[in-house]
């Protein structure tokens, strides 16, 4: 049954029955026409950003705490390309998102018309797909193919750019009963062949390792890793955007892998003689030089994206699948080897990397001055809200200590970004995750340096009731390159002090919240960490900022250097009385 309306109201209507619930934005002229009949609807929660950035932002931190697709919504030209490095942002983290754009008439296209941007063009190579839609009779069918698109498969950002006259124009509302993509099918069930022989490398393997990535997270697939897991005994590792989808507190869990990693993980996939690979990318910061990473391994590379598997390190047995479906079907076959008397025997392995774990465990310098640690923070910020809590970084040294320090029993409970790395992402994808997990305590965990490039967004969350809580780690500083320039660059110091002016901190973080409506605290004491945090989760109707005023010299450990081998690790002093490189 179809009826008429304008293109504007099928747009609002297609993105109801796509089931959207939500949607951050802000107006402006190309995509006016469409906030018109948005005040009236009754399923869609507009959200009214500050900055398009963090509609992007806020839109992956609703999909990546509740798994839906996050929507955002932008007029054309600036306010398109505002939402560029959120798109990028999903595109690497596999983040399902739709960004809906207003685009100038379609008469006025490629004219250079007043806020014009090819946003098609600029986004091509960082979305899944998209679409321009000059005819509004193409609005619900489009709308239908971006939420599948977005959702199935490998995740990802679709952008719907419309023109405006498309938006005005009258036409008529059919929401389309099935959709024909030719040559997107993307393959979900594992090949039995590949399966088959994954498990008997497994079962010849003596030094095997469960390399687990995101897409472990974004599949849902948690539960079968840990059947997996605990039906094999082969010790587990898991990426940054892989934390929570293993517990922390399984004694099979390594950690992290890679330039930040823990020994014991970094250790366990260089010696490994197989590695499986679960929604993984042989991503550069987990390798090092691939030349020296893990140069005895074999490798089973599962991985719902073809394009992966082989990328970066040589495969010897492919899976494409979906990587619940491809561990549910490891799980049976393994079964099925050790009902007829085949398991592997990892017991060496096993009991050598819970020595190396033993030996070398994390660890942190406390300051000799008696200031407080960024990591005492962060550990017990984690210790206190618990694992329940969802935890929400920005980029750089701190979200290395909320990797680490804060224990991850569960899946989508840490968000970050990982692939691209951007400043500015913790406060509008913590605003999302709490508008996606109301119930949940949502903490931003950020820099003094990220939280100064989105924290407009805390005045959305006090205007909307959105009770975020910010624990701003404040080392006055670019922390991660100031470390890079204390390790690398002489402590030569460019560019990389917040703050200039003695005995005044600019801004004062304090008074900045209130500014916002928000609640504003601080600690600089390690004495009153505990009492601070308490404090801060007592109030649940107001956005919380609290200034942690941290020592500014805190070290990321364990590290290693960029372009090096993980085989040259190091680590704070204090973490071991003596490194053995036999243990790598």
């Amino acid at each position: 049954m179809s009826e008429q309306v304008t293109g504007a109201q099928s747009l609002v209507r297609a993105l109801e029955c796509a089931g959207a619930e939500n949607v951050f934005g802000i107006p402006g002229g190309a995509i006016l026409p469409a906030y018109d009949p948005l005040f009236d609807s009754v399923k869609l929660r507009h959200i009214l950003v500050r900055h398009e950035q963090g509609a992007g932002h806020a839109a992956q931190g609703y999909a990546a705490a509740t798994g839906k697709v996050g929507v955002c919504m932008a007029t054309s030209g600036p306010g398109a390309t505002n939402l560029v490095t959120p798109i990028a942002d999903a595109y690497m983290d596999s983040v399902p998102l739709v960004a809906v754009t207003g685009q100038v008439s379609s008469n006025a296209i490629g004219t250079d018309a007043f806020q014009e941007a090819d946003i098609r063009g600029i986004t091509m190579p960082i979305t899944k797909h998209n679409f321009l839609v000059t005819d509004p009779a193409d609005i619900p069918r489009t709308i239908a193919e971006a939420f599948y698109i977005a959702s199935t498969g490998r995740p990802g950002p679709v952008l719907v750019d419309v023109s405006k006259d498309a938006l005005q124009a009258q036409t008529t509302f059919t929401w389309p009963t099935e959709l024909n993509l030719p040559g997107y099918r993307p393959v979900t069930r594992p090949h039995a062949k590949q399966v088959r022989e994954a498990a008997k490398l497994i079962l010849e393997a003596r030094r095997p390792v469960l390399y687990v990535g995101g897409g472990v997270i974004r599949a849902q697939a948690s539960k079968e890793l840990r059947v997996l897991a605990e039906m094999t005994g082969m010790p587990v590792v898991t990426t940054l955007m892989a934390r929570g989808a293993f517990p922390d507190s399984h004694p099979q869990h390594l950690g992290m892998p890679g330039m930040h990693g823990t020994v014991a993980a970094v250790a366990g996939l260089q010696r490994s003689d197989l590695i499986i690979s679960l929604g993984a990318r042989f991503d550069d910061r987990v390798t090092g030089n691939l030349d020296s990473f893990a140069p005895n391994a074999k490798v089973i590379h599962a991985d719902i994206d073809p394009a992966e598997i082989g990328k970066n390190r040589h495969t010897d047995v492919p899976i494409v699948g979906d990587a619940r479906e491809v561990i549910a079907d490891l799980v049976v076959a393994l079964q099925a080897e050790a009902d007829a008397g085949h398991q592997g025997d990892y017991e060496a392995w096993v009991e050598f990397l819970a020595g190396v774990k033993t030996k070398y465990p994390l660890g942190y310098d406390q300051p000799a001055d008696g200031s407080l640690s960024p990591q005492y923070v962060i550990e017990r910020l984690g210790k206190i809200a618990g694992p329940e809590a969802i935890y929400v970084s920005g980029v750089g040294q701190h979200q290395m200590w909320a990797t680490h320090y804060v224990s991850y029993e569960n899946p989508n409970t840490w968000i970050n970004s990982g692939g691209l790395g951007t400043m500015g992402f913790s406060v509008p994808a913590a605003m999302g995750a709490k508008v996606g997990r109301p119930d949940a305590t949502v903490w931003s965990i950020d820099g003094d340096g990220c939280f100064q490039m989105t924290n407009q967004e805390l005045a959305t969350c006090a205007i909307e009731g959105i009770p975020i809580k910010v624990a701003v780690i404040n080392n006055e500083s670019l922390g991660m390159v100031r470390q890079w320039q204390t390790l690398f660059y002489n402590e030569r110091y460019s560019n990389t002090d917040l703050q200039r002016v003695e005995q005044r901190r600019i801004p004062d973080f304090v008074k900045l919240a209130e500014a916002y409506g928000c609640v504003g605290l601080a600690c600089d004491s390690p004495e009153d960490v505990d009492a601070t945090i308490h404090k801060a989760m007592e109030i649940d109707d107001v956005p919380v900022v609290v200034d942690f005023r941290v020592h500014r010299d805190a070290m990321v450990w364990p590290m290693v250097a960029a372009g090096t081998s993980n085989d040259d690790i190091k680590f704070a002093r204090d973490m071991a009385p003596e490194f053995d490189e036999d243990d790598l």
